[in-house]
This record gives C-alpha cells, structure tokens and sequence, in this order.
C-alpha cells in the first residue's frame, strides 16, 4: 500500500495544465476499498510515512550537512495548515521551524521581495517550512495590481520582461540554495473549487473554526480563473530541475499528507545519510568521561 509521489511532479520545461491534474485522484487500492476500511488503511499509511520522516530527520539533524527548505502553496483552504500539522507531527521541533507569511510590513516592503524569506531560511541539519512564501510575489501580486502597488517598485518598462526576471531571480535563489546542501520542495496543493466551497462552509458553520474565515476569502474566490492562470505559469516557470514543483491533489486531505510526506522521506532518503562516526580521540574521550562518572 504506497502511493508514488513522482506521479504528480512538474517536469521541467515542459508546460503543463491545471486541468489536467485531478484535484480528487485516489490510488487504484483506495477505489477498491470499502468507504468505512478507507480511513483506517489512509491513517495507517500516513502513520507509515510519518515514522520514517522522524527517522529520517533525526539522521538529517544528526549528520548537520544538508538542511531541507518545504514551501507550500495553495488557495485559500486549501490544507496548508493541516498538512504541516499531519505531516510533521512528531519531528524534533529543534529542528523544524515553520513561518507563515503575511501581508509584508512597512519594513519588508523597503527591501526586494526576497529579504524576508531570506533571513528565515533553514540552517544546516534542518528543516524550515515556508506556509506561502516569494511565491507569492508572481502571484496575488499579478491578480491585485493595488497590493503590487505597494512594493514601490522604479518604473517598470516592460511588463513581460519584468514578470520573466522575477521567475528568474527566483530560480536563481533556489539553485544557489542546492547548491549549498538545502533541498528545496515545492508542493501546490491542488484544490477544487467545489471542495473549497465546502470547507469554506464548514468554517462558518463552525464556531471553533469560524476565527480563521476572512471576508476577503469570498473576493479572492470570485477571481478564480486567474489564480489558476498566474498558479500555471508560476509552475512552468519555476519548477527545474534542482527544486521541481509538485502538484498534489488535495481534495482529500489524506491524499495530500501521503503524497507530501512521501516525497520528503524519500528525497531525504537519498542523501543516503549516516551518523557521525566518532573518532578514536573522541572515542578516549567519552570512555575517560564514563569511568568518570560511574565512580561518583
């Protein structure tokens, strides 16, 4: 019972269409379970892949060479939050920091684009999930040219070029971060109108969860076609070869948490990662520490 994550990445160079993704894929063995033994066989398989990504990022802190970069990007409701919360339950928290971008402030909006998320980047033996991140820069900001406004940007010439230039400061970014040890992994995650419908309801029809309903959600969702325009050329611009995107589909939240955690243990995986072997002085060193101790 596996589900091969490779099946969703971007291939670089290549131009793809949303529309050719399906928001509500299920593996072969989940059509042919039964509705009520689904849950616990989905549980089960997240629950698998959980406990090699605990493994798996201890050998990662533990070897302190490679730090791994996770962006997530989406619509609204899409399970971001979910997904950090299901995926990485359970991994070290010193080594794991999520930051969640907002409207940039009045400070950030004097820097280029890219400042604040290059001071949060994860260090060595970590990993850092950006919830939303520069991406979106070649996204809300082409749909609402008022929020683009702000950044206060020299006169832009060109538009086209502009936009191009951006895709590759981007790119740019992430290849100097391969480069350098960090293993960079874009997830989208693919999200049916008709499904955000429904988990947009569901929050206001939820006083626990009614906090995280915004008004602006509803204004955002009647621009959908052009979120999926800007979220299709992003993809076909920026998914290389050294930091591919992946598009996960995320109707069923299940579906995504597999996908995801699937594709961080595996890629971690082949770093092929060992413990630190001590050395021979080290080695003195911790013996003379234990005789020490065992004669208090």
């Amino acid at each position: 019972m596996s589900i091969d994550a490779q099946d969703f990445k971007v291939p670089a160079g290549k131009t793809i269409r949303l529309k050719n993704y399906d928001s509500g894929w299920l593996p072969k063995w989940a059509k042919q379970e039964k509705r009520k033994d689904l849950k616990q066989q989905a549980l089960a398989l997240l629950e698998e892949n959980r406990q090699k990504l605990i493994s798996e990022q201890e050998l990662l802190w533990a070897s302190d060479t490679y730090a791994m970069l996770i962006i997530l990007q989406g619509m609204d409701a899409a399970g971001k939050d979910s997904t950090i919360r299901h995926v990485m339950s359970g991994v070290n928290p010193q080594g794991c920091r999520v930051t969640s971008f907002k409207t940039p402030s009045t400070e950030e909006l004097k820097h280029n684009f890219l400042w604040r998320h290059i001071k949060v980047l994860p260090e060595r033996g970590s990993i850092g999930i950006f919830n939303r991140s520069y991406y979106e820069d070649v996204l809300i900001v082409k749909v609402r040219p008022e929020i683009f406004a702000k950044q206060k940007l020299p006169p832009i010439k060109n538009k086209a070029l502009f936009w191009e230039q951006r895709y590759e400061d981007i790119n740019l970014l992430e290849r100097h971060l391969t480069r350098g040890g960090t293993l960079v992994l874009k997830f989208y995650l693919h999200i049916s109108k008709k499904e955000q419908k429904k988990r947009l309801l569901k929050r206001l029809e939820n006083p626990d969860k009614a906090w995280k309903f915004s008004l602006t959600d509803i204004e955002e969702r009647s621009k959908w076609p052009e979120y999926e325009k800007v979220y299709e050329e992003m993809l076909n611009k920026t998914s290389t070869e050294w930091a591919p995107w992946y598009v996960v589909p995320a109707d069923r939240k299940w579906v995504a948490h597999a996908v995801i955690s699937d594709v961080i243990t595996s890629e971690i995986e082949k770093l092929n990662l060992k413990y630190p072997v001590l050395s021979e002085t080290q080695k003195e060193a911790l013996a003379k520490a234990k005789a020490e101790l065992e004669k208090e």
